[in-house]
């Protein structure tokens, strides 16, 4: 196991070995990270790195293709039926680039799209000032209520029909509420908008069958594969037929150049993964997961955007507690509990403070945790945050999280083989002296 990697690079082999590490003993609560299957891992590793593959498949511009095209069709056929999409393009490298690719398929420079705004939920490509979207298309933003902090479709119908974008897009990436593609629809179809969702965060509970379904209503719908899908770092476009020929071109020779292979491999194993009938049960667990996490913290008094979970994601508001967001990851990280600080909703801090931190229960659901694990957790998290000065408090909950994370392994024995390959080596080495 890496033992050429030891050979040839000791020091991203000990990098390698450390995020294995802390991977394993510490709590992964990022609402957008999860753990592949290792058979995921074994696709993205192996000899399809090394296929130059530019086009589709059957439509190649080099030579040598037949075993990739073979992976690549294999994950958009999967991707199609785990969606029910008539098409799907898997070569987009990130969520991003899927959604530039969306709009460089349908929209000209200076176009007018109308997104949520990243500090009510949005994300950076949705059209924020310093992404690549503001930069080549007009922006209109919609947010969330102040009193409900909920997305109110009266405001969205309102701005649409002020603003008359060409393109509307749904989506979030810290918003906790489930999300009425219908109405979008509704709204898009008055003004004459084509309609894009970006289910990146709540592809899994879509796929799942336990969220309301985009891509009946839209004419695109882009996510990426590695969230609560458990699949690869990267992207997919999915979308109706009659603009196959569009987003195909969008992506190459548009935006991209050669797929990356090894990682369509990941996607389509990951699909596969998807489509069977386990992975519903394990949206349904992450669901009531994320909720027993919500009340456990409400129960502590920490106050919750929205006042509570629809999906994978908790957002806390940190104001009451005089921390910001940025000083409780950091806080959060001592006792080996991995969060991100974020904005809620009409912030008064910078997004670099931000006021609260988003939580999330894919990767430790993917370890196996239930409920009763994740109130433990809001314990944890809730006593850390109230006595962020208190040093033998913060490391009797180091070990609390230390036992728990060595309750729930996530590569039973990876790192104990790591570690004995280590001692033989060393072992050798010393006697080859």
């Amino acid at each position: 196991m890496l033992n050429e990697l030891r050979r040839v690079d000791k020091e991203i082999y000990e990098a390698t070995k450390g995020e294995v590490r802390r991977e394993q003993v510490d709590i992964e609560l990022i609402a957008s990270e999860n753990y592949t299957s290792l058979a995921v891992l074994e696709a993205q590793g192996m000899v399809m790195t090394n296929k130059y593959a530019e086009g589709y498949p059957d439509r190649r511009y080099y030579g040598g293709c037949e075993q990739v095209d073979i992976a690549e069709r294999l994950a958009i056929e999967r991707a199609r039926r785990l969606f029910g999409a008539e098409h799907a393009n898997v070569q987009p490298h990130c969520g991003s680039s899927a959604n530039l690719a969306v709009y460089l398929a349908v929209l000209s420079p200076g176009d007018r799209i109308m997104g949520m705004s990243l500090d009510h939920g949005g994300h950076l490509s949705h059209g924020h000032p310093k992404n690549v979207s503001a930069k080549f298309f007009d922006i209109a933003r919609y947010g969330v209520s102040r009193e409900t902090e909920r997305i109110d479709m009266a405001e969205v119908e309102r701005i649409a029909h002020e603003s008359r974008p060409k393109l509307i897009v749904v989506g979030a990436s810290s918003y906790p509420r489930q999300i009425d593609f219908a109405a979008f629809a509704a709204i898009a179809r008055d003004v004459g908008a084509y309609l894009m969702a970006d289910i990146a965060h709540i592809a899994g509970p879509v796929a799942a069958g336990l969220h309301p379904d985009p891509v009946p209503h839209c004419d695109f719908v882009t996510t990426t594969t590695h969230k609560t899908l458990r699949g690869p770092r990267g992207g997919v476009i999915l979308c109706k037929e009659r603009y196959a020929k569009a987003i195909d071109s969008a992506i190459f020779p548009g935006l991209q150049g050669g797929p990356l292979m090894h990682v369509i491999a990941g996607k389509a194993v990951a699909f596969k993964e998807a489509l069977a009938p386990g992975f519903k049960h394990y949206q349904e667990q992450i669901l009531r997961n994320a909720k027993a996490l919500a009340e456990g913290l409400a129960q502590r008094g920490f106050r919750l955007v929205t006042g509570g979970t629809d999906n994978h994601m908790v957002i806390v508001d940190l104001s009451s507690r005089k921390l910001s967001g940025i000083d409780a990851a950091h806080i959060l990280d001592r006792v080996g509990v991995t969060v991100n600080n974020n904005q809620i909703p009409y912030d008064p801090l910078p997004p670099t403070k931000s006021s609260g931190i988003r939580l999330g229960a894919p990767a430790m659901t993917t370890r196996g945790m239930k409920e009763e694990d994740f109130r433990d957790l809001a314990g944890i998290i809730a006593a850390a945050l109230d006595n962020p000065q208190d040093e033998t408090l913060l490391r009797q909950l180091r070990n609390l999280t230390l036992d728990l994370a060595d309750r729930f392994p996530i590569y039973p024995g990876v790192l104990r083989r790591l570690c004995e390959q280590d001692q033989r080596a060393g072992a050798y080495e010393v006697g080859g002296e």
